[in-house]
């Protein structure tokens, strides 16, 4: 059952993607591209590991007085508790 299961896991993987149209090189889109490609995990890794949990650390009211962080009044919120549905 297990060499069943392996071979087609391999068939399926060993077979080419059906694709529509042949590949294009003046229709691709900017060689920088790939670039951004492998920068993006790099940014998203450094907003939720370094930024936002900064940004959480200087939202306490004693450390937002230290930094300089103005209290945000909550009708200026995107949402106030008032505009959640009830359930």
């Amino acid at each position: 059952m297990k060499r069943t299961v392996a071979l087609l896991v391999l068939l399926a993987l060993a077979t080419p993607a059906a694709a529509e149209e042949r590949y294009d090189p003046q229709r691709a889109g900017h060689p920088l591209r790939i670039v951004a490609y492998a920068l993006h995990p790099v940014g998203y890794l450094l907003d939720r590991l370094v930024l936002y949990p900064a940004w959480v650390i200087g939202s306490w009211r004693p450390i937002g007085a230290l930094v300089g962080r103005e209290a945000v009044e909550p009708e200026l919120l995107p949402v106030s508790r008032g505009d959640l549905p009830r359930r």
